[in-house]
């Protein structure tokens, strides 16, 4: 159930990236103006992962996910039927703070609900589930959008979010019966929240999620959410048809990719950094190529390499999840997701604006505007690069310190902190793992 809430809250976020010429001709703006329509979904969602980090961290799983449906639902609904440019920002600033909720939410029912070694699994199957939403975006949305028309189209793809809100009310749990976690203290005001941000912040391990994050998911993200189809169409010279297909593309192997990069990463944890890093040149090497081919129309065999390559971006980001979730107790779970999970956003934040600007300052030069791609891989493997020693340092630390346990009873119950994920099982009282069936509860030792 809570995939199917962020399946659905893809489904809205993406949608404009089909629509996107549509949209200029719709509110009449140019392109730096319809940069803005996902510049501001993105700063909204950026802006509010700290706060519903700490949502999570107090309100639980639930309550966070069905405020954030009705939010993105209404979002979506109001971009169908707004008659101005300005409006129409609004519903897009609404829908961004509804999907601001609910893949930090996911994460959290991933802790709660299996067993800490397979977290990397669970994360990497919910952001596949995720692509697969962009899948309908590019594949359904974009048909019915020609067929029907802009307010139908968009009104009736909101009716999506009704679907999945009412099993998400009325029978979505945070954790499985008889694992509850522990009761905390009561604690709130500024005091506590600077003090959640400060620790998670403090920790090597979050700030290296975050550049992790930072440096790998934006190319595609730019790709899909918005600059993809106006550069294959305009750019490119390829049909309507065709650059959907490249899109459908970027899904299809991120969805692949997301599935092996899960196992590797299970297996080996030592894999992440250079899986991190292979993925960006990899990304960096196929952009080059595709924006310096002599005659300004790269070949569709390159284009489809780039589309290929482009698919793991999104399984490569979800890495910043796995040197942020050992760094951190559960208690700051979801406050430590928040920052890490600002780090993409940022970058195509940043990356999105600029290439708008860029376009409309160069008559429309892509190969001007996506160099920008570039600049900000390169600022992130620096600081992944300064990073990596000392949080790798500070887990294997803190997976040695875990893996002694005090007395027998406890042994089996610390133990996954040594395979890098602290999970449910390292909350301070002797109790089972998140997982409650009984073939798996009994195997969290490695």
């Amino acid at each position: 159930m809570g995939v199917a809430v962020y399946f659905v809250a893809v489904i809205f976020r993406t949608s404009l990236g089909v629509a996107g010429l549509e949209a200029a001709d719709r509110f009449h703006v140019n392109a730096s103006a319809l940069a803005a329509f996902s510049l501001l979904q993105l700063l909204v969602y950026a802006g509010m992962q700290v706060p519903v980090g700490l949502m999570v961290d107090r309100l639980g799983t639930k309550k966070v996910l069905t405020l954030g449906a009705v939010l993105f639902t209404a979002g979506q609904l109001g971009f169908a039927l707004s008659p101005s440019y300005e409006m129409a920002l609004a519903a897009r600033a609404l829908l961004g703070c509804g999907d601001a909720m609910t893949f930090i939410s996911v994460l959290r029912l991933g802790t709660r609900w299996f067993p800490a070694r397979r977290g990397p699994l669970m994360a990497q199957l919910a952001g596949l589930v995720g692509m697969a939403g962009n899948l309908v975006s590019t594949l359904v949305l974009a048909p019915v959008l020609h067929g029907v028309g802009w307010t139908a189209a968009f009104a009736g793809s909101a009716a999506a979010g009704l679907v999945v809100l009412v099993p998400l009310v009325l029978f979505l749990r945070d954790h499985p019966e008889g694992h509850e976690p522990p009761p905390r203290a009561r604690t709130g005001g500024a005091g506590f929240v600077r003090r959640q941000i400060r620790e998670s912040w403090s920790e090597p391990g979050t700030r290296l999620g975050l550049w992790v994050h930072f440096t790998t998911q934006f190319p595609a993200m730019v790709f899909l959410l918005l600059w993809g189809m106006p550069f294959l169409i305009e750019a490119q010279g390829l049909t309507r048809s065709t650059a959907g297909g490249l899109l459908t593309l970027v899904v299809a192997s991120n969805m692949a990719l997301g599935l092996v990069y899960g196992q590797i990463i299970g297996r080996r944890p030592a894999s992440r950094i250079p899986l991190a890093l292979g993925t960006v040149g990899l990304t960096a090497l196929l952009w080059g190529a595709v924006l310096a081919y002599p005659g300004g129309h790269a070949p569709m065999w390159l284009l489809i390499t780039l589309c290929l390559v482009l698919g793991g971006c999104g399984p490569a980001s979800m890495i910043g999840f796995d040197f942020a979730r050992p760094a951190n107790p559960p208690e700051r779970q979801g406050t430590a997701s928040g920052i890490t999970n600002m780090g993409g956003f940022i970058a195509s934040m940043t990356t999105l604006l600029t290439v708008g600007l860029l376009l409309d300052a160069t008559g429309d030069d892509y190969r001007i505007a996506f160099s920008t791609v570039f600049v900000l891989e390169a600022l992130g493997v620096s600081r992944i690069l300064g990073l990596r020693r000392r949080a790798l340092a500070r887990e294997a630390d803190r997976g040695r310190a875990t893996a002694r346990p005090t007395a027998p009873v406890t042994a089996q119950v610390t133990a996954p902190a040594a395979s890098g994920d602290p999970g449910p099982g390292t909350e301070p009282q002797p109790r089972p793992t998140a997982c409650p069936l009984p073939e798996t509860a009994g195997r969290e030792t490695p």
